[in-house]
């Protein structure tokens, strides 16, 4: 039986060997994190209030390095919830896809961003229908991870011409 190449991790979770295509783009994010979140109240009004909660993320590779999956506790205000990101490099366009799948409605997983890093931020997109208990709306989403220890989600009511920061995300290693 054909055995498939691997990717060898050293104890920071930085890949050996791996090819310069951007798959070990992720590599640094391997382990246990604790995080803070800053989250707006409400999206896409003009919002200025911020909810500020704590969390946990664990990061592990999958698919012999073309893969890592996250699992998160996420403690908003009211409860706390888990939730789990799946993210695949695809060789072939040099691209993440990134899926967001949210314990309290596991049964749907969201449409993918798409995207890349470049001199160390990465920038994924994707177009978006959001439900929730104010409005409905249709907007592409942006999710932006800079200086490998913060991360953003953004929102666009007019495919892009403008941007909100929502969510904002800060980590730190646990040891």
């Amino acid at each position: 039986m054909p055995t498939q190449p691997t990717t060898n991790h050293s104890e920071d979770g930085s890949a050996e060997n791996a090819p310069a295509d951007g798959r070990p783009d992720f590599d640094f994010f391997f382990g246990r994190w604790n995080v803070s979140h800053r989250r707006l109240q409400k999206r896409l009004q003009d919002d200025t209030n911020w909810d500020v909660f704590g969390g946990t993320c664990d990061v592990r590779p999958i698919l012999g390095g073309l893969g890592n999956v996250d699992d998160n506790v996420i403690e908003l205000p009211v409860e706390a919830y888990r939730a789990a990101t799946l993210r695949t490099f695809d060789p072939a366009t040099s691209q993440w896809s990134i899926w967001w799948i949210d314990g309290r409605n596991p049964a749907t997983i969201d449409i993918p961003m798409r995207g890349t890093f470049e001199a160390g931020v990465g920038t994924f997109l994707s177009k978006t229908s959001s439900t929730d208990a104010i409005s409905t709306f249709a907007s592409c989403g942006r999710g932006s991870l800079k200086n490998r220890r913060a991360g953003s989600r953004l929102f666009s009511p007019d495919v892009g011409k403008t941007w909100e920061t929502n969510w904002i995300m800060d980590f730190a290693r646990q040891v």
